[in-house]
């Protein structure tokens, strides 16, 4: 079996490592304690050796492969089978992933998978069960208890960095900033979302723990399952807040775009009125225009007049101006005022 690691825990605690599955379940029978298997990334092959020793059931073994589970807490006769979630984050990445444990009354079996550091999720806890171990020496439950503390403790910094990205985006839509990207506010909903619906079912499978519902966790480890019900309760909880937070910028940058595209269709709009302004007020100067130049007013006047006319012409021309201009700026000012009092 490759990629695997067993462990003896004796009745006097400590934590002997073992080569083989079948060495640590011999050890368990002849000299009592229980075994911790740990597999990562198994196959269905890994699992035919544990079925018949341990009892455990092909569905089981079958949610235990598939890594497209919601967090669960299924009883069997000889074992109870809890399927939980780790997170990790990346830059505008959310990565969650199964970790599956199989707890009996003289067994645990762990099922870990590689992170997207290249490293098992569950790295690094073999010291702390080793320590735990040598303290309490109380059964797999507690075991277990210790496994599923440090995978949500490691949660923390998943939601965190979330909270960080979602910080920076904030300022970044009050500040205006040029280069924002209002589809990382949507990133970021659609991570939080799916962070919602893996605590709301983790925090199912403790409520299930905490009011007795597993038969292999005894009534004196529940103590420890609460405070880490606890703590998936308070990250649920943030969660909604920063669902909230998101929600309330997305209408902000939307608020805030839609006030510049007003204050430009204003500018188009003032611009728009001067030009008509302008043109209104010549366009009957060029209509009288284009009928003196067609006719020529001496033809109208007379030829000897022309020293008189040219000159009448230019003072009506000027006085038609002026009347058009003071008449649409009256104009102007009436509707204006008529819109601030409406």
């Amino acid at each position: 079996m490759s990629d695997a690691r067993f462990w003896h825990v004796p009745p006097s605690g400590g934590l002997a490592a073992v080569p083989t599955a079948e060495e640590a379940l011999r050890r368990r029978d002849a000299e009592g304690g229980f075994a911790w298997l740990a597999l990562k990334d198994p196959s269905a092959e890994d699992f035919r050796p544990l079925e018949a020793p341990l009892g455990l059931h092909p569905l089981s073994v079958e949610d235990a492969l598939d890594e497209n589970q919601i967090p669960k807490l299924d009883d069997f006769p000889e074992y109870a089978f809890l399927l939980f979630n780790a997170f990790s984050y990346t830059p505008e990445r959310l990565c969650v992933q199964e970790v599956d444990f199989f707890l009996g009354a003289d067994f645990l079996v762990s099922v870990d998978r590689t992170g997207p550091d290249g490293k098992p999720l569950l790295a690094g806890t073999e010291e702390l069960v080793a320590r735990s171990m040598a303290q309490d020496r109380k059964g797999p439950a507690y075991l277990l208890h210790t496994l599923l503390d440090v995978l949500v403790d490691r949660k923390f910094a998943a939601i965190a960095s979330l909270e960080d990205e979602l910080a920076d985006a904030e300022e970044k839509v009050l500040s205006r900033e040029a280069g924002f990207d209002p589809r990382s506010l949507q990133h970021v909903r659609r991570d939080l979302v799916t962070l919602r619906k893996v605590l709301f079912h983790e925090r199912e499978v403790f409520v299930k723990i905490t009011r007795r519902d597993c038969p292999f966790i005894p009534e004196d480890a529940l103590f420890p399952y609460r405070d880490v019900y606890d703590h998936l309760t308070r990250f649920f909880e943030l969660t909604e807040t920063l669902r909230d937070v998101v929600t309330s910028l997305m209408e902000i940058d939307l608020s805030l775009r839609s006030n510049e595209m007003a204050r430009a269709a204003n500018r188009t709009n003032r611009s728009v009125r001067r030009l008509t302004f302008i043109t209104t007020i010549f366009m009957p100067l060029s209509l009288l225009a284009g009928i003196g130049g067609m006719s020529e007013w001496t033809m109208m006047t007379g030829a000897a007049n022309w020293r008189l006319a040219y000159p009448l012409f230019l003072l009506a021309m000027t006085a038609i101006g002026l009347g058009s201009y003071f008449l649409l700026k009256w104009m102007v000012k009436r509707d204006e005022q008529k819109e601030d009092d409406g």
